[in-house]
């Protein structure tokens, strides 16, 4: 049944107006919901709104299932993202910057979903700290880019550094990779709320998609 702003499914509530207030339709967060409800929302969401239709965090089993009620799509394994409607770029250029190779999952969820909304991205891998020449190597294409999403995990340094580095928004995003005292990536999180390199925005633990909307927002403001 349809409401002003959403359809109501019984069992959720699809939110059709957000692509009118936001520039985007309402994601879809995959885990927890069966290939049935993905379906439902998803069918929703492309019938109700114009924009890239996407789906987080779905395994390759359960991607193709709904796939094949909902044909369109494309899944997306490493970054785990399947999106309908991937939209046009908008000339916003991204770099995804990965302190190492443990950090690619989350930099491919990044990338992926940046990618899907629009913008263009640029991926730089295994550049941590421990190393620091290797980023030094990538400076060009940093100055280049129009915002950085730095993701590093163990002591979650990169952030801090690519932030001396470079004078447009950067957005750290810690991730749960390291030893004991890492914690999951709180100790990287930590480091980050607590940088020197003023103005990082940070987002939680192992979300490359909260890093990707935000640098959607910025090429939309």
């Amino acid at each position: 049944m349809s409401e002003p702003g959403f359809t109501d499914l019984g069992w959720a509530r699809p939110d059709t107006a957000r692509e009118a207030r936001l520039g985007l339709p309402e994601v879809v967060y995959g885990p927890g919901k069966s290939v049935e409800q993905i379906v439902g929302i998803v069918a929703t969401l492309l019938a109700e709104n114009t924009g890239p239709v996407l789906v987080t965090r779905v395994e390759p089993d359960a991607a193709a299932a709904v796939l094949a009620r909902v044909p369109g799509g494309v899944h997306d394994p490493e970054a785990r993202l399947l999106v309908w409607r991937r939209a046009a770029a908008v000339g916003f250029a991204l770099a995804v910057v990965a302190a190492g190779t443990a950090d690619g999952a989350v930099a491919a969820e990044a990338a992926a979903v940046a990618t899907a909304v629009g913008l263009t991205v640029t991926r730089i891998s295994d550049v941590g700290v421990a190393g620091v020449h290797r980023l030094l190597a990538e400076q060009e294409r940093l100055a280049a880019a129009d915002a950085v999403i730095c993701i590093a995990g163990m002591e979650g340094a990169l952030p801090s550094v690519v932030g001396g580095l470079v004078g447009c928004p950067v957005i750290a995003v810690p991730t749960s990779v390291g030893y004991g005292a890492t914690f999951e990536g709180v100790t990287a999180l930590l480091a980050m709320l607590s940088s020197c390199a003023t103005g990082i925005v940070v987002v939680n633990i192992d979300s490359g998609f909260s890093a990707a909307m935000a640098a959607f927002r910025m090429a939309h403001t």
